[in-house]
């Protein structure tokens, strides 16, 4: 996927996204090039394929708020009656070189997030990146998780691990929920975690990323959203 087919992409289904946003989308090709060259943390073949693999996968976050949870969506890119809101807290647990994180961090600029990793190098990658796009709401934190200190209001992730190991990780640390990139059967994967921590029935949602796109390469991939 070129940028100006992803370009097309986000005009269509986000046509908020200022002229400022769409050029911090531009310059992350450039910015993950020159620093994977450096510190290899994208396959080959997936530095191809940053817009499709990487940017447009984080941003189906974006999508899944804006079309179940709007509320949310507006006070995250601090619209409407939102603008003077305080802003919301977003940890992305095993950031690598910066996704879900960094794409989201753009799209919501009214947000704040921790981009936590436990791996130094990705953390360097993830961190020259935002300083490269100016990312004035992103700090960056090399941690395990379960030495962090804060309370989140969100947690997100892009597949680190399954969720019977995600959840003690994050146990303690968000108000409202996490909102999860995973592909796959993951049916029996739900339902071990929601027996094993006692998750109430309707806490878990499964939004399949193939209702937003028919890109082949989403169509089995999913968001989980897990209520607090």
């Amino acid at each position: 996927m070129t940028f100006a087919e992803f370009k097309n992409i986000i005009e269509t289904m986000f046509p908020e996204v200022s002229r400022e946003q769409m050029e911090q989308f531009r310059k992350m090709e450039e910015l993950y090039r020159d620093w994977n060259s450096k510190i290899n943390v994208v396959s080959r073949k997936d530095i191809d394929e940053l817009y499709r693999h990487h940017v447009l996968h984080s941003l189906c976050i974006a999508s899944y708020l804006k079309t179940q949870m709007p509320d949310v969506y507006d006070r995250l890119r601090g619209e409407g009656p939102y603008q003077v809101a305080e802003p919301l807290k977003i940890l992305d647990l095993g950031t690598g070189g910066g996704f879900p994180g960094i794409p989201l961090a753009v799209m919501f600029p009214a947000a704040r997030f921790t981009l936590c990793d436990s791996i130094g190098k990705k953390i360097i990658v993830a961190t020259e990146v935002a300083k490269g796009l100016e990312l004035n709401n992103v700090e960056t934190v090399n941690a395990r998780a379960e030495t962090l200190t804060t309370t989140f209001d969100y947690v997100v992730s892009r597949a680190v691990t399954s969720l019977e190991n995600f959840m003690p990780w994050v146990k303690g640390k968000y108000k409202e929920g996490i909102l999860y990139l995973k592909g796959g059967d993951l049916a029996e994967e739900i339902a071990t975690a929601m027996g094993r921590f006692k998750m109430r029935k309707g806490s878990v949602h499964v939004w399949p990323i193939s209702s937003w796109t028919d890109d082949p390469f989403f169509e089995t991939k999913m968001v989980i959203y897990i209520e607090r």
